[in-house]
């Protein structure tokens, strides 16, 4: 009883044992078989995980590439070009108004005259020398053309007043062109001595006497063109016949003349042609003969050739020269020459006008030395 009970015993735990470990072994085959069975489950999830993915890849990068087309792309930094200021309109500066300087100013300096303002200068001082000289007239003595023509040759490199105190005695000896193209020489020499160049003057004055007999029938012609051939005759001389004897307009350049436009700036020409037509330009036609006048009368009488009277010259506001003279009027005064300065005038005979408006004529020959 003993033993059976101790084998029954012994043999109740053996077949626990092999229950454990068949339970073991199955339990170990099913984690096997679990194992490998994830082993082959996985590639396909990871498959169909990848399957999955691949659809929701595609729409992130095809919603991305929407959101690039449709985001607004990114502006490159646009360099902003300088906005350009509108020009600020000035408000026109008011033009100084620049008084009328006496006569002891100077004219003021300012930028470089345009040819308008030059003619606008130009006539106001012909006005102005028109209003102080409103007696002008050619200074030589005559009667009649053949007198103004001769008279004219005569006073080149001389005075006015000293042709005058001469030409009586020629014309009383010989009063018409024949006459004096007939002439002895020597015998007009000695008349023509006190004239200064009296052979050279001789010369022309005979030669343009037979020149007027020859070929004008001893008439003096009123064209320039034919004057201008007679021996001793320019344009210069023309121009003073023409415009006094004939009533033809001209303009006299003579060394007057071409002082004074130069000191005004009417041109910067020396040559008398080139002169005669840079003036001629800025002034009508019918002025040029009561212009030359003006001007002449001027520089004989106030504006001198060494030392003109400024301090009392009536243009000198509109004189660029102003100051190359004297400026002081008390010692500008004392300078004026002729009626201006109470002295004689050039012609014996002068007109009336110039004897109403105070003019004295001038002392034969032998009277004075002259002024």
């Amino acid at each position: 009883m003993g033993e059976q009970g101790s084998d029954a015993a012994s043999g109740e735990p053996k077949k626990a044992t092999k229950a454990v470990k068949a339970a073991k072994k199955t339990a170990v085959k099913t984690a096997t078989t679990k194992t490998a069975a994830a082993k082959k489950a996985a590639p396909v999830k990871k498959a169909a995980s990848a399957k999955k993915a691949a659809p929701a890849a595609k729409a992130v990068a095809a919603a991305k590439t929407a959101s690039a087309k449709t985001a607004p792309a990114k502006k490159a930094p646009v360099k902003k070009a300088p906005v350009k200021k509108a020009p600020v309109k000035k408000a026109p500066a008011r033009k100084a108004v620049v008084e009328k300087p006496a006569a002891g100013q100077p004219r003021p300096v300012g930028k470089p005259e345009s040819p308008a303002a030059l003619v606008r200068r130009a006539r106001r001082i012909n006005r102005e020398l028109a209003e102080v000289y409103p007696y002008a007239h050619p200074e030589l003595d005559f009667e009649n053309p053949f007198q103004l023509l001769v008279a004219t040759v005569l006073s080149a490199q001389t005075t006015d007043l000293r042709v005058n105190q001469t030409t009586p005695t020629l014309f009383a000896k010989y009063p018409t062109p024949e006459d004096l193209a007939a002439a002895n020489p020597e015998e007009v020499e000695e008349i023509l001595r006190p004239c200064g160049f009296f052979r050279a003057k001789t010369r022309s004055v005979t030669g343009l006497s037979k020149g007027l007999v020859e070929e004008f029938g001893g008439e003096v012609p009123g064209r320039l063109e034919d004057l201008v051939k007679l021996p001793g005759v320019g344009r210069k001389t023309a121009f003073v016949v023409l415009g006094n004897a004939f009533g033809r307009p001209g303009i006299t350049v003579d060394t007057h003349f071409q002082r004074l436009v130069r000191r005004w700036r009417w041109t910067a020409e020396t040559d008398p042609d080139k002169i005669e037509a840079a003036v001629g330009a800025l002034f009508p036609k019918s002025d040029w003969t009561d212009l030359s006048h003006h001007v002449i009368w001027h520089g004989r009488r106030i504006c001198h050739a060494r030392k003109p009277a400024c301090g009392a010259c009536p243009i000198a506001p509109l004189c660029p020269a102003y100051g190359e003279g004297e400026t002081d009027p008390e010692k500008a005064k004392k300078l004026l020459k002729y009626e201006k300065g109470g002295f004689p005038g050039q012609r014996l005979k002068p007109p009336q006008a110039y004897l109403d408006a105070g003019g004295r004529p001038a002392p034969p020959l032998g009277a004075v030395s002259g002024t």
